[in-house]
């Protein structure tokens, strides 16, 4: 017979006391946690979610929660045992779920740490015992706000809730969904872990592509930072100077040495943002897509 755990049922009242209340269905007594017994008679029906609690007792709760069987939810992590998983808070009473490490990434460094949110649901093996199941992918893309080319650049903020060999998929707050290739970070964030970043895409299916990685300006030093944002504003983003142009004309314009504005434009040209011609120098389509 398929088990009940982790659904929600109706249960007559068979028994209580004063601190606890005790409905049976299918021949199986479940405590009441949440409940006042002085409130029920015997025979009462009661309507609430069950599972097996930390200590190996059957339970209810009349507060249903999102994370049962067919929901999913958002949980805490607690715990982590390199052996066996990570214990997640998914506001059961007495009771933290644990995720199998065969569900969790190969990488351990990956792994959620004390702290980080995990989208969960829950399955029942043949033993009745309960193991928390990360959010299926094609779940996260039915339920997913779809995305919009006009989001290009926002910066944007989101939990990992799916770590692969391909990448990585977030949430982002507001409900939409985004993908993380490996070349748009600097490290491989950790499922559960909060990231920020920006927008540089939209795929066929409105899953939003991210970066992880600064922008240009992020990593620039003042000068170059100070050159970028004059060619931003210049029309057709460029301006009359470059390495060749008069010393005292780049100190008047720009209020730095003719060193400074090389070895600002030279990096500028090395992260391909900026180049130059006989005219002078002018942003790149690389930085013009930033603006």
């Amino acid at each position: 017979m398929e088990s009940i755990l982790g659904t929600i049922i109706t249960g007559m009242v068979i028994d209580k006391n004063e601190k606890n209340l005790f409905v049976q269905k299918d021949g199986v007594t479940f405590k009441v946690v949440d409940l006042d017994p002085a409130e029920f008679e015997l025979g009462d029906m009661v309507e609430g979610f069950v599972y097996v609690n930390q200590a190996d007792d059957y339970a209810m709760m009349t507060d249903i929660p999102e994370i049962k069987v067919g929901g999913y939810g958002w949980g805490e992590v607690v715990e982590v045992q390199r052996e066996l998983g990570v214990f997640v808070d998914v506001g059961w009473d007495e009771k933290d779920l644990v995720v199998s490490l065969d569900d969790l990434p190969i990488i351990k460094s990956v792994w959620p740490r004390r702290g980080d949110q995990l989208q969960l649901t829950v399955t029942v093996d043949d033993k009745e015992r309960m193991w928390g199941k990360l959010v299926d992918y094609n779940d996260m893309l039915a339920a997913a706000k779809p995305a919009s080319g006009e989001m290009h650049n926002d910066d944007v903020k989101g939990v990992v809730v799916n770590s692969l060999k391909a990448g990585s998929y977030i949430e982002l707050e507001g409900g939409y969904l985004a993908f993380v290739h490996p070349s748009e970070r600097d490290r491989e964030p950790r499922l559960g872990e909060t990231v920020e970043g920006r927008v540089i895409g939209v795929r066929e299916d409105a899953v939003l592509y991210l970066s992880l990685l600064p922008r240009a300006h992020e990593v620039l030093d003042e000068d170059a930072s100070m050159l970028l944002e004059i060619m931003k504003r210049a029309e057709e983003h460029r301006i009359p100077y470059h390495d060749k142009s008069d010393p005292n004309d780049i100190r008047e314009f720009f209020a730095i040495s003719k060193g400074q504005f090389k070895r600002a434009i030279g990096r500028l040209m090395k992260e391909g943002l900026a180049d130059q011609d006989q005219e002078g120098s002018y942003l790149t389509e690389k930085a013009i897509k930033e603006i």
